[in-house]
Protein backbone atom coordinates (compact mmCIF):
# COMPACT_ATOMS: atom_id res chain seq x y z
CA UNK A 1 0.00 0.00 0.00
CA UNK A 2 1.51 3.25 -0.78
CA UNK A 3 2.86 4.78 2.36
CA UNK A 4 0.87 8.51 2.22
CA UNK A 5 -2.18 6.75 1.26
CA UNK A 6 -1.95 4.67 4.63
CA UNK A 7 -1.13 7.41 6.64
CA UNK A 8 -2.99 10.09 5.22
CA UNK A 9 -0.19 12.39 4.09
CA UNK A 10 -0.61 14.93 1.33
CA UNK A 11 3.61 15.67 0.97
CA UNK A 12 4.85 18.24 -1.86
CA UNK A 13 8.05 16.51 -0.27
CA UNK A 14 8.35 12.66 -1.08
CA UNK A 15 11.78 12.77 -1.53
CA UNK A 16 11.84 13.43 2.35
CA UNK A 17 10.28 10.46 2.87
CA UNK A 18 12.69 8.47 0.96
CA UNK A 19 15.62 9.85 3.26
CA UNK A 20 13.61 8.45 5.87
CA UNK A 21 13.34 5.34 4.79
CA UNK A 22 17.12 5.05 3.64
CA UNK A 23 19.50 2.80 5.58
CA UNK A 24 23.35 4.53 5.10
CA UNK A 25 24.50 0.44 4.05
CA UNK A 26 22.15 1.38 0.51
CA UNK A 27 23.52 5.11 0.36
CA UNK A 28 26.93 3.48 0.08
CA UNK A 29 26.10 1.06 -2.12
CA UNK A 30 24.10 3.26 -4.87
CA UNK A 31 26.41 6.11 -4.23
CA UNK A 32 23.48 8.25 -2.51
CA UNK A 33 24.45 11.42 -0.30
CA UNK A 34 22.04 10.89 2.49
CA UNK A 35 20.69 8.29 4.91
CA UNK A 36 18.20 8.24 7.55
CA UNK A 37 20.03 9.41 10.70
CA UNK A 38 18.90 12.87 10.69
CA UNK A 39 15.64 12.77 10.71
CA UNK A 40 16.07 9.93 13.03
CA UNK A 41 17.93 12.67 15.47
CA UNK A 42 14.86 14.33 14.81
CA UNK A 43 12.20 12.20 15.16
CA UNK A 44 13.18 11.19 18.36
CA UNK A 45 13.56 14.67 19.82
CA UNK A 46 9.84 15.14 18.49
CA UNK A 47 8.23 11.89 20.14
CA UNK A 48 10.15 12.83 23.02
CA UNK A 49 7.96 16.14 23.25
CA UNK A 50 4.92 14.51 22.03
CA UNK A 51 4.77 11.81 24.42
CA UNK A 52 6.27 14.25 27.74
CA UNK A 53 3.15 16.61 26.64
CA UNK A 54 0.78 14.39 26.30
CA UNK A 55 1.83 12.68 30.08
CA UNK A 56 2.42 16.05 31.46
CA UNK A 57 -1.68 16.70 31.11
CA UNK A 58 -2.39 12.88 31.99
CA UNK A 59 -0.88 12.71 34.79
CA UNK A 60 -1.29 15.83 36.81
CA UNK A 61 -0.55 14.27 40.00
CA UNK A 62 2.84 13.21 39.18
CA UNK A 63 6.62 14.69 39.85
CA UNK A 64 9.13 14.62 37.18
CA UNK A 65 10.70 11.92 38.30
CA UNK A 66 7.75 9.56 37.45
CA UNK A 67 6.87 11.43 34.23
CA UNK A 68 10.39 10.48 33.22
CA UNK A 69 9.97 6.92 34.70
CA UNK A 70 7.00 6.46 32.82
CA UNK A 71 7.81 8.48 29.39
CA UNK A 72 10.65 5.44 28.75
CA UNK A 73 8.87 2.93 29.16
CA UNK A 74 7.24 4.52 25.74
CA UNK A 75 10.58 5.85 23.78
CA UNK A 76 12.83 2.88 24.53
CA UNK A 77 13.93 1.00 21.45
CA UNK A 78 11.37 -1.85 22.36
CA UNK A 79 8.31 0.35 22.24
CA UNK A 80 10.04 2.02 19.12
CA UNK A 81 10.71 -1.51 17.34
CA UNK A 82 6.67 -2.79 18.37
CA UNK A 83 5.39 0.23 16.91
CA UNK A 84 7.44 0.12 13.46
CA UNK A 85 6.14 -3.49 12.94
CA UNK A 86 2.84 -2.42 13.98
CA UNK A 87 3.02 0.04 11.21
CA UNK A 88 4.50 -2.42 8.83
CA UNK A 89 7.26 0.62 8.24
CA UNK A 90 9.78 -2.37 6.87
CA UNK A 91 8.27 -2.72 4.06
CA UNK A 92 9.46 0.90 3.25
CA UNK A 93 12.79 0.31 4.26
CA UNK A 94 15.84 0.51 1.93
CA UNK A 95 18.50 -1.33 3.33
CA UNK A 96 21.87 -3.87 1.69
CA UNK A 97 22.29 -6.36 4.35
CA UNK A 98 25.18 -7.56 2.13
CA UNK A 99 26.86 -4.06 2.19
CA UNK A 100 26.89 -3.44 6.37
CA UNK A 101 27.15 -7.20 7.39
CA UNK A 102 24.51 -6.40 9.71
CA UNK A 103 22.93 -9.78 11.86
CA UNK A 104 19.18 -10.44 11.98
CA UNK A 105 19.01 -9.01 15.51
CA UNK A 106 20.26 -5.48 13.95
CA UNK A 107 17.96 -5.24 11.04
CA UNK A 108 15.45 -6.05 13.72
CA UNK A 109 16.73 -2.51 15.72
CA UNK A 110 17.33 -0.57 12.67
CA UNK A 111 13.22 -0.57 12.53
CA UNK A 112 13.08 1.23 15.61
CA UNK A 113 15.09 4.01 13.64
CA UNK A 114 12.80 4.25 10.85
CA UNK A 115 10.07 4.94 13.58
CA UNK A 116 11.72 7.98 15.08
CA UNK A 117 13.07 9.01 11.01
CA UNK A 118 9.61 8.55 9.54
CA UNK A 119 8.15 11.21 12.47
CA UNK A 120 11.20 13.12 11.62
CA UNK A 121 9.75 13.72 8.22
CA UNK A 122 6.18 14.30 9.07
CA UNK A 123 7.56 17.12 11.64
CA UNK A 124 9.14 18.66 8.68
CA UNK A 125 6.94 18.15 6.05
CA UNK A 126 3.56 18.68 7.89
CA UNK A 127 4.26 20.50 10.87
CA UNK A 128 3.83 19.72 15.09
CA UNK A 129 0.30 19.41 14.78
CA UNK A 130 0.10 16.42 12.39
CA UNK A 131 2.91 14.84 14.02
CA UNK A 132 0.57 14.93 17.05
CA UNK A 133 -2.82 13.79 15.57
CA UNK A 134 -0.09 11.15 14.12
CA UNK A 135 1.41 9.89 17.50
CA UNK A 136 -2.40 10.60 18.93
CA UNK A 137 -3.52 7.71 16.17
CA UNK A 138 -1.20 5.40 16.12
CA UNK A 139 0.93 5.21 19.40
CA UNK A 140 -1.32 7.05 22.68
CA UNK A 141 -3.38 3.89 22.67
CA UNK A 142 -0.65 2.09 23.80
CA UNK A 143 0.08 4.65 26.87
CA UNK A 144 -4.00 4.69 27.60
CA UNK A 145 -3.13 0.80 27.90
CA UNK A 146 -0.22 1.24 29.92
CA UNK A 147 1.31 -1.14 27.56
CA UNK A 148 4.54 -2.14 29.13
CA UNK A 149 7.83 -2.37 26.67
CA UNK A 150 10.78 -1.92 29.18
CA UNK A 151 10.74 -3.69 32.80
CA UNK A 152 13.74 -1.42 34.41
CA UNK A 153 14.82 -4.38 36.99
CA UNK A 154 18.16 -2.14 37.57
CA UNK A 155 16.29 0.95 39.09
CA UNK A 156 13.75 -1.63 40.97
CA UNK A 157 17.06 -3.69 42.36
CA UNK A 158 18.50 -0.02 43.26
CA UNK A 159 15.28 1.51 45.26
CA UNK A 160 15.29 -2.10 47.15
CA UNK A 161 19.01 -2.24 48.22
CA UNK A 162 18.65 1.19 49.37
CA UNK A 163 16.22 0.76 51.87
CA UNK A 164 17.97 -2.15 52.98
CA UNK A 165 21.53 -0.52 53.36
CA UNK A 166 22.85 -3.60 50.18
CA UNK A 167 25.51 -2.57 47.78
CA UNK A 168 24.85 -3.66 44.24
CA UNK A 169 27.98 -4.32 41.77
CA UNK A 170 28.20 -5.51 38.23
CA UNK A 171 30.80 -7.83 36.73
CA UNK A 172 31.39 -8.27 33.14
CA UNK A 173 31.97 -12.03 33.18
CA UNK A 174 32.45 -12.39 29.55
CA UNK A 175 32.50 -10.51 26.12
CA UNK A 176 32.21 -12.39 22.76
CA UNK A 177 32.00 -11.66 18.89
CA UNK A 178 32.82 -8.88 16.54
CA UNK A 179 32.53 -5.53 17.72
CA UNK A 180 29.06 -4.81 15.28
CA UNK A 181 27.51 -8.02 17.11
CA UNK A 182 28.90 -8.51 20.60
CA UNK A 183 27.40 -10.58 23.54
CA UNK A 184 27.86 -9.58 27.23
CA UNK A 185 27.38 -11.78 30.39
CA UNK A 186 27.13 -9.78 33.36
CA UNK A 187 27.00 -10.71 36.65
CA UNK A 188 24.57 -9.13 39.49
CA UNK A 189 26.13 -8.37 42.62
CA UNK A 190 24.93 -8.14 45.66
CA UNK A 191 27.08 -7.32 48.98
CA UNK A 192 30.19 -9.16 47.10
CA UNK A 193 28.23 -12.27 46.41
CA UNK A 194 26.83 -13.17 42.91
CA UNK A 195 22.83 -13.24 43.09
CA UNK A 196 22.17 -12.87 39.24
CA UNK A 197 23.64 -13.45 35.65
CA UNK A 198 22.12 -12.08 32.38
CA UNK A 199 23.23 -11.70 28.58
CA UNK A 200 22.71 -9.14 26.63
CA UNK A 201 24.17 -7.15 23.10
CA UNK A 202 25.25 -4.26 24.83
CA UNK A 203 26.57 -4.19 28.75
CA UNK A 204 23.20 -2.28 29.93
CA UNK A 205 21.05 -4.73 28.82
CA UNK A 206 23.45 -7.70 30.24
CA UNK A 207 22.68 -5.52 33.54
CA UNK A 208 19.44 -5.08 33.56
CA UNK A 209 18.87 -9.16 32.89
CA UNK A 210 21.07 -9.89 35.61
CA UNK A 211 19.35 -7.53 37.92
CA UNK A 212 16.08 -9.90 37.02
CA UNK A 213 17.98 -12.79 37.93
CA UNK A 214 18.75 -11.24 41.31
CA UNK A 215 15.53 -9.81 41.76
CA UNK A 216 14.06 -13.23 41.21
CA UNK A 217 16.72 -15.04 43.27
CA UNK A 218 16.29 -12.57 46.30
CA UNK A 219 12.55 -13.14 45.57
CA UNK A 220 12.09 -9.09 46.17
CA UNK A 221 8.41 -7.89 45.32
CA UNK A 222 7.28 -12.01 46.56
CA UNK A 223 5.60 -12.73 49.57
Amino acid sequence: MDLFEKFNIETKNEHLYDIAFTHSSYATKNNLDYNYERLEYLGDSVLSLIVSEYLYKKYPQYEEGELTKIRSNFVCQNALIYYSQKLKLGDYLKISVEESNLTKNEVISITADIFESFLGAIFLDKGLDFAKKFISEWIIKYIDQKRVFFEDYKSQLKEYADMEGLVIEYKILKEYGVPHDKTFIMACMVNGKEMGVGRGKNKKEAEQSSSKGAIRKMRIGRK
